[in-house]
């Protein structure tokens, strides 16, 4: 089984201009990124996905595969199918560029236990909330599954609504995607739905034209870098970590 690692890596980020190459203890957070990606075994290799040439300089620098994708590329998905189209995989695992705290045990659990080349395929991962904050922020997407670990819908607000009872927790979709090359094809040729339109979740995409998505639990502390206050307590966990 082939499975590509690919991390999406833009740099006119609305709320942080420049976030892949914001300084981390010396380091630009895409490489922390790369390095976390770049220790799972299972991988066949790994690429950045950007479409900046100050990210590809980068890349050069620290002697990171990267590939060039259109500049005007809509979201991170099709830049993913983008990679596709010049890499041959069975499996292509999408890995937030935004997560330098991101474990490379994470990233193995989203890892498919067979081969589906005959129907779109997409699996992921996620954690429970705990932190009310954590809950509120619309930057979280929040997800509720079947019985089987299918997801039956993605919202930016808490669901499901505890109107009946307070047994249960939240589940946050984490940035670490498994598709196909079927799934990738669909996503790039489909249009956007009215659920997608609403939330802004490219995800529904999926789920409106009856594809599932799958998820795993995972324990995970890995922390999205959205400000710079997020970046801050990054470098703060980050300089921990490398003090004796």
């Amino acid at each position: 089984m082939k499975v590509i690692g690919v991390i999406p890596a833009r740099y006119a980020s609305s709320r942080f201009p420049g976030k892949p190459l914001a300084d981390i203890c010396g380091k630009p957070m895409i490489w922390w990124v790369y390095n976390q990606v770049t220790q799972v075994k299972e991988f066949s290799d790994v690429y950045i996905a950007t479409d900046d040439e100050r990210i590809a300089e980068c890349c050069k620098q620290y002697n990171m595969k990267y590939v060039m994708t259109g500049t005007d590329t809509p979201n991170h998905i099709h830049r993913i199918w983008e990679v596709t189209e010049l890499v041959e995989a069975d499996y292509y695992i999408s890995i937030n560029g935004d997560e330098p705290l991101i474990s490379p045990e994470n990233i193995s659990q989203a890892f498919p236990d067979r081969i589906i080349n005959d129907r779109p395929f997409f699996q992921s991962v996620y954690r429970e909330l705990k932190d009310p904050a954590e809950l509120m922020d619309i930057a979280n997407v929040k997800i509720v599954l079947n019985k089987e670990g299918a997801c039956m819908y993605q919202s930016r607000y808490p669901i499901p609504c505890p109107k009946g009872s307070l047994l249960f927790t939240y589940k946050k979709a984490i940035g670490i995607e498994c598709f196909n090359k079927k799934a990738l094809d669909f996503f790039a040729h489909a249009g956007m739905g009215t659920l997608e339109k609403i939330e802004d979740i490219d995800h529904l995409r999926f789920l409106e034209n009856g594809i599932p998505i799958y998820y795993k639990k995972i324990e995970s502390e890995s922390l999205s870098v959205d400000t710079k206050n997020d970046l801050e307590k990054v470098r703060m966990i980050i300089e921990k970590r490398l003090t004796p």
